[in-house]
């Protein structure tokens, strides 16, 4: 045997061993390592908002791989920045047996956050039975804010929340989301628009943010791809896929997720992101 292909088989027989190794790192430690992101959002002046900050949660995934410990620990890790309000950006309640149990975890927790936590709906609330988790969550403190807004007590912010949109094909889709992001501004003085932030699942809600004139759009859904390299997903399956995203004069962010449904993650930590408003 040559010298060469010597050297070809001894570096392949390392590949398994690698690939062993980055899962366990993926499964074992990285998706349990939630990293904290601070970002500054400037808004207009004169409406008394500098130093408002949103903390951001979303597709926590409860469930095998997240647990009610879990989310408990995540909501006081994400209050321990001193917060005003915490957001939640859909794919929370994701388990039919521990969703109710949740409900009462994330009204707890509203004491955390002086000025409230607010919740916009994902698609995974829709496939465990969220007639049942609504009923729950409107006996709670919790903010539901799906196709609809709500100026945050004591200041001049609105929150809006758009719905999600089960559309099957482009046309649908771009048509619903656009009137789905109409709706939840629809109580909200056009003028007021540009003192708002619009929470959505889908990150393509962004787009029509933008169009609306809404400084700040978070959403999640993607999980950032769950794997990585240099802050780049592998997995870009979406128009927006992770992080920061500027269109027009309008600022979007992806959230990497706290949970997933493959429990792996490479690249990719579980987040929890901070807005700082500025003038």
């Amino acid at each position: 045997m040559d010298k060469n292909k010597r050297r070809f088989l001894k570096g392949a027989a390392l590949y398994p061993a690698a690939m062993l190794g980055g899962g366990s790192y993926g499964y074992y430690y990285e998706r349990k390592q939630q990293v904290k992101r601070h970002y500054d959002v400037k808004y207009p002046a004169g409406l008394g908002l500098a130093g408002l900050t949103v903390a951001q949660i979303s597709d926590v995934h409860l469930g095998r791989f997240f647990s009610l410990e879990d989310l408990r620990q995540l909501l006081q890790l994400a209050a321990a920045d001193s917060p005003d309000i915490l957001v939640v950006t859909g794919d929370l309640f994701d388990d039919l047996q521990k969703n109710p149990a949740a409900v009462h975890i994330l009204d707890e927790a509203v004491d955390l956050f002086p000025k409230g936590i607010y919740f916009c709906l994902g698609n995974h609330e829709v496939y465990r039975d969220w007639g049942r988790t609504k009923k729950l969550l409107e006996k709670t403190r919790v903010h539901m804010l799906i196709g609809r807004a709500e100026k945050v007590p004591g200041t001049e912010l609105w929150l809006a929340g758009a719905e999600y949109s089960f559309a099957r094909d482009e046309e649908s889709f771009r048509t619903e989301k656009a009137e789905m992001v109409q709706r939840a501004l629809q109580d909200i003085p056009k003028e007021e628009w540009g003192q708002t932030i619009l929470l959505a699942h889908h990150p393509e809600f962004i787009d029509d943010g933008a169009e609306m004139g809404v400084p700040l759009i978070l959403t999640g859904h993607t999980h950032g791809g769950q794997f990585g390299a240099f802050g780049i997903p592998l997995l870009a399956a979406f128009k927006y896929n992770r992080g920061l995203v500027k269109v027009k004069d309008s600022l979007g962010y992806v959230h990497c997720g706290n949970g997933s449904w493959l429990p792996i993650r490479i690249g990719c930590p579980p987040e929890i992101a901070y807005f700082r408003l500025t003038e």
